[in-house]
């Protein structure tokens, strides 16, 4: 019998209000993928669709009817999966404006291809033997939360930092740096930003030179994308080491990619596999940051454990020393409980440790 994929909606509740510069986060909703097989009973492939709001090409109003079409087209092509036909089955399946529903759909093959064990990719981190070392997030918020939060995650045991910028004063924002900077310094906690694109060509130099006084490891999309003669002078001048982001969202074709790298070189890349359209479009962009020169680490972009899963496991085949964006399901109130689990500052995986999958049928929806 051939596959059969089925989805369903699956709200995810914030435990505290997730700060943005796109603004703040209470829920956040994806689809979750299953893939099975009549003749393999009990192999079950798992995936996830999480478009992120204001952010993801797909995050559209009719993302679910597309999704399902997609769906239906599926099931009506009696297929097969091998590792050398997933590539021709996402192209022809999934059309490019709906990159984490390729995301989700390739996970689940892949999980599915590797005998429904939640393993898609099997490296020493899947085993249990190694962690991935994260960077420790620090959400948006007041003056005094984003110190309680700087304070949390350093007793967690995490030596690299990365705080969102843009949204309080900036001052402030430049005073929780320094307080950092005047308990440790660079060789002992490492400092990252992230602008969400929310400086503009008239203050970006001027906030940049007042980064630079705290010895910032880099600053994520200080400008909003799409301005590439700006980037690329911000890229080559910039006092703190420029990490595109958004930039790289919506750009498919590997000559676009190449195009766009070769353009602003920049000297770090961030990528989000959700957002990027799944694992095949950020090998690409890994192998042309690679040609380049140009660093890079992969960061999660608000999936469940499921989602995140599947992207901590590719992560660690590429064995980045770079500290990666890895957050966890501590976010949610109703997350599912899996194998990963955070330590000293690193993400681990426990293969003997049982899944929490959703408790619902997914039967209802086709």
């Amino acid at each position: 019998m051939p596959l059969k994929i089925v989805y369903k909606p699956y709200t995810l509740h914030f435990r505290k209000q997730a700060g943005t510069s796109r603004g703040v986060l209470t829920q956040k909703t994806s689809w979750l993928i299953k893939i099975t097989d009549t003749e393999k009973p009990g192999v079950e492939g798992y995936g996830e669709c999480g478009p992120l709001p204001g952010l993801s090409v797909d995050d559209l109003p009719d993302f679910e009817a597309q999704l399902a079409d997609v769906c239906e087209t599926f099931n009506d092509l009696d297929l097969d999966v091998f590792p050398f036909n997933l590539g021709i089955i996402l192209d022809q399946l999934v059309p490019q404006h709906l990159p984490s529903a390729r995301c989700g759909i390739e996970t689940a093959l892949l999980d599915f291809m590797n005998g429904g064990r939640r393993t898609p990719f099997k490296s020493a981190f899947s085993k249990g033997h190694t962690g991935i070392l994260m960077n420790g997030l620090i959400w948006m918020g007041s003056y005094d939360n984003m110190l309680e939060q700087v304070e949390e995650k350093l007793s967690q045991g995490f030596t690299t930092l990365k705080m969102k910028v843009g949204a309080i004063d900036f001052d402030k924002e430049c005073r929780i740096l320094e307080t950092v900077r005047s308990r440790f310094d660079k060789d002992s906690i490492t400092l990252r930003v992230d602008a969400n694109g929310a400086f503009t060509p008239e203050n970006v130099h001027s906030r940049l030179n007042a980064l630079a006084k705290f010895d910032l490891h880099s600053i994520e999309q200080p400008v909003k994308a799409g301005q590439h003669d700006l980037m690329a002078e911000l890229c080559g001048v910039s006092p703190v080491a420029v990490a595109l982001d958004e930039e790289l969202i919506g750009v498919f074709d590997y000559r676009g990619k190449f195009a766009l790298l070769k353009k602003l070189m920049p000297p770090f890349i961030i990528l989000k596999p959700t957002l990027l359209g799944g694992f095949g479009h950020t090998s690409e962009w890994i192998e042309i940051a690679n040609r380049l020169k140009i660093d890079w680490w992969i960061t999660s972009a608000l999936e469940s454990n499921i989602g995140l899963n599947a992207i901590a496991q590719y992560t660690a085949t590429f064995q980045n020393a770079l500290p990666q964006g890895l957050g966890t399901g501590q976010l949610y109130t109703n997350n599912f409980e899996s194998p990963l689990y955070i330590e000293n500052g690193h993400l681990y995986y426990q293969p003997d440790a049982v899944w929490e999958l959703p408790d619902y049928s997914f039967s209802e929806q086709v």
